[in-house]
């Protein structure tokens, strides 16, 4: 079982000003445009895995529940999703063999953001809407879950830098003060009626802006889960068009990246001479430790491996083989650094999991195909974040490869930005490696 998940992390300082135009169409052949679109789809985490689902069933692959027995066959393509926020993809080549690898790229759904609280504590920057999901009554009593989209301006915070001395002591708002945002300036007066407002845990008005969207009563809002999100789309910019410009690249550019390179690359032709499984991990809460049901550190994935060995087996599998599967898997996350144009493999300490050895595997990979790498050691004054990488290299013992693309400036801030040009390189890397990396595994013999 081979396992390689990659995973792009952008971390850098936040810029409080962004000015940009908005440019030509991106150049033939690449998939920036396309990347375009999915971010300004992709408000929230939510959106980003309906998006995400949208076109794996347009590419055919077969929706799966975790609730159901699967029924998989080799040159079978399926997934599944986990609280709407996480996503499994994968591709069962038709050499497919019971105890052959699986090649995984994993990323996230969820990006810094600012989320609604309860009642008057609303949280948010700048010129903001709201996007999420919402839980909705029936009338049949039953519960369901829709996801909704505000497109128009709707809160703002009125803040002023009056009195903080940003020059001395940097800038540090009160996260619970300074951060309240404005909604309207009666809101108690100008709400519709409601059965019970005392039970309500947010502002009649900002319900009814929702029902509105929804097409359903205030009251059959059970409850609602909502990220802050910028009005502006993301966009090309720069003199020559060569950067992107936009909300959320940290982490749907590399999700979209291994997205679109999984599809690409199992085509019926793609897999007649797959040996191995091809898989997408995209998980959620990755900004805040991972530690939940659809995060990288809930047994998401490896109990989805477990499960693809069992059905394709058609018998009881002993956990030996199990073992000895993920004893042979090969796992990658990415993260970025500042410079630009080429993909980094870091080499650090285990905050991040590189090893000379998988280091090399993926640079191999890029070589044969023509696409540029470069090393990267974060500094010894320097801290490092962590992220899923670790989490999945440690929780099971897997090979594992930190590797990236670049974002410049104004990392988790509200608009980030990255290089075009090494949006195109990586989805040509991952989409590299799903087509090479065995014939290069099977000849690497280190114990």
């Amino acid at each position: 079982m081979i396992v390689y998940s990659l995973y792009f992390i952008f971390r850098n300082r936040a810029s409080l000003l962004d000015i940009h135009v908005l440019v030509n169409s991106p150049a033939s052949g690449s998939i920036v445009g396309d990347l375009l679109d999915y971010l300004n789809e992709s408000w929230t985490q939510f959106h980003a895995t309906a998006e995400a689902k949208r076109q794996l069933v347009a590419a055919g692959f077969h929706h799966l529940s975790e609730n159901d027995d699967w029924e998989l066959k080799p040159g079978g393509r399926y997934f599944f999703t986990r609280n709407m926020s996480c996503l499994i993809a994968f591709a069962i080549g038709e050499k497919y063999s019971v105890g052959n690898g699986f090649h995984v790229i994993a990323a996230h759904t969820d990006s810094p953001c600012l989320k609604l609280k309860p009642k008057s504590n609303y949280l948010m920057v700048n010129v903001q809407t709201v996007a999420g999901r919402v839980i909705l009554r029936a009338s049949d009593g039953s519960f369901q879950q829709k996801l909704v989209k505000v497109k128009r301006p709707l809160l703002r915070v009125p803040f002023i830098l009056t009195g903080f001395t940003v020059n001395q002591d940097g800038f540090k708002p009160n996260l619970e003060t300074h951060l309240n945002p404005l909604l309207a300036t009666k809101h108690d007066d100008a709400s519709p009626d409601s059965k019970d407002k005392s039970k309500s845990y947010h502002h009649p008005l900002l319900m009814q802006i929702l029902s509105e969207e929804l097409g359903c009563e205030a009251d059959d809002i059970a409850n609602i889960e909502l990220n802050i999100c910028d009005t502006q789309p993301s966009c090309l910019g720069g003199a020559n068009n060569e950067f992107i410009f936009s909300g959320r690249l940290d982490n749907l550019a590399s999700s979209f990246c291994a997205l679109r390179a999984l599809v690409d690359s199992c085509g019926p032709k793609d897999l007649s001479d797959e040996h191995a499984i091809r898989m997408v991990a995209l998980f959620d809460n990755e900004e805040v430790g991972s530690d939940s049901m659809q995060g990288a550190g809930a047994p998401t994935m490896f109990q989805a491996m477990k499960r693809i060995i069992d059905s394709l087996a058609n018998q009881y599998i002993r956990e030996s083989i199990v073992e000895c599967a993920i004893r042979q898997s090969f796992l990658g996350f990415t993260k970025n650094t500042i410079d630009q144009n080429c993909t980094r493999v870091s080499c650090a300490n285990q905050r991040y999991a590189t090893s000379g050895t998988t280091a090399f595997l993926f640079k191999e990979v890029g070589k044969i195909h023509s696409l540029p790498t470069q090393d990267f050691v974060v500094r010894n004054d320097m801290g490092c974040g962590s992220t899923i990488g670790p989490i999945l290299a440690s929780g099971i013992g897997i090979r594992t490869v930190d590797c990236g693309i670049p974002q410049l400036i104004s990392m988790h801030s509200v608009r980030e930005i990255c290089g075009k040009e090494d949006i195109d390189i990586a989805y040509n890397h991952f989409k590299a490696f799903y087509q090479t990396f065995s014939s290069v595994d099977r000849k690497l013999n280190v114990d």
